[in-house]
C-alpha cells in the first residue's frame, strides 16, 4: 500500500467514524426532542414529533451501515448515508424556530455535514 492510499485510507476511517458518532448524536437528540413534543398537541407540534423520529431512526440505520465494516458495499453506502443527509437537514429545518429544539436542530446540521464529508471519501 502507498502512502497516498495509507493516507486516503485513514481519511476514509476517520470520516466514517465521524459520521457514525454524528449520526449516534443526532438520533439521541431527535429521540429526546420527540419524547418531550406532546402528542396530543398541535399539527406543527406532531410534524416536529414524527421528523424526530425519523431523523432518529434513519441516523441510527445509518450508524449500524457504516459500522458493518466490509460487509455492505459501497453503493449501499452512499445511498444510506445521503439519505441520512437529507433527512438531517429536513429535519433541522422542521425544528428550526420551535423551543428548545435548538440543540436538535444543530445536532441535525453536524450530522448533515459529517455525512457530506464521508460521501466525498467515497469518490
Amino acid at each position: 500500500m502507498t502512502t497516498t492510499s495509507q493516507k486516503e485510507l485513514f481519511r476514509f476511517l476517520e470520516d466514517r467514524f465521524a459520521c457514525a458518532q454524528a449520526c449516534t448524536e443526532c438520533a439521541r437528540a431527535c429521540a429526546m426532542r420527540a419524547s418531550l413534543v406532546d402528542p396530543d398537541g398541535t399539527e406543527n407540534q406532531e410534524l416536529v414529533r414524527r421528523k424526530g423520529i425519523m431523523c432518529a431512526e434513519v441516523c441510527d440505520a445509518t450508524c449500524r451501515v457504516l459500522s458493518e465494516q466490509n460487509q455492505v458495499d459501497e453503493a449501499t453506502i452512499r445511498i444510506q448515508v445521503e439519505w441520512c443527509r437529507q433527512v438531517c437537514l429536513e429535519s433541522a429545518q422542521v425544528f428550526d424556530g420551535h423551543p428548545e429544539a435548538e440543540r436538535a436542530a444543530q445536532a441535525c446540521r453536524d450530522c448533515a455535514r459529517a455525512c457530506t464529508e464521508f460521501l466525498v471519501t467515497l469518490n
